[in-house]
């Protein structure tokens, strides 16, 4: 039997308006956050990558071209990040089990917390897999595929949070020893303290 099919959906195209600064090319040790964020995911082995893009998405094509990352445009981010969701789970292999969803600004996950939610996805097939830290649920949710239709016919009402509640009794949770499933890099304040190692409160 073949290992499942698993792909992460990176989110970039909001346009980062509390952060005063463009956050998927914001610097992190050398590196733009979106480059930390698919090097994450390739060191956990995850090789079937997808990245949305709207906002100033001609500065970050070239980025993820010379990575040989695939990107998709939603032509309309200002309809909110579950527009984002919808234009990129309509692009994920067809033959794709689950999928990471990942913002682009929550970039310290650490591989070993993907490399969890994978095993625990392998050996549940839960509909969610959730990373949890200090008692509390994070980033990324690792979500079936056959919630791909449901998605696409619901209106956006109170964003993914909503749309996944109902789901809650088909959900696991797996403490990660992570706390930077949490760590949401929002606010320029937010920023420096990242770049200082520090975790913003």
């Amino acid at each position: 039997m073949h290992p499942e099919r698993i792909a992460a959906l990176i989110l970039a195209a909001g346009r980062s308006s509390r952060m005063g600064g463009f956050k998927p090319l914001l610097d992190l040790g050398g590196r733009t956050v979106l480059e930390t964020l698919v090097e994450t995911y390739r060191a956990a082995g995850l090789g079937d990558l997808l990245v949305v893009l709207g906002h100033r998405a001609e500065e970050v094509r070239p980025l993820l071209d010379a990575r040989g990352v695939p990107w998709v445009v939603n032509d309309r981010p200002e309809r909110g990040m579950f527009s984002s969701i919808r234009t990129g789970v309509g692009r994920l292999p067809a033959d794709c089990g689950a999928f990471f969803l990942q913002p682009a600004d929550i970039p310290l996950i650490r591989p070993d917390t993907l490399k969890s939610l994978l095993s625990a996805r392998r050996e549940t097939r839960a509909m969610i897999v959730y990373p949890c830290h200090g008692g509390r649920r994070g980033h990324p949710p690792l979500i079936s595929t056959s919630l791909i239709p449901a998605i696409g016919a619901f209106d956006g009402t109170g964003g993914m949070r909503s749309f996944l509640s109902p789901h809650r009794h088909g959900a696991v949770h797996v403490d990660v020893d992570d706390p930077g499933i949490h760590i949401d890099m929002d606010t320029p304040e937010a920023y420096a303290a990242i770049r200082k190692g520090g975790i913003p409160s």
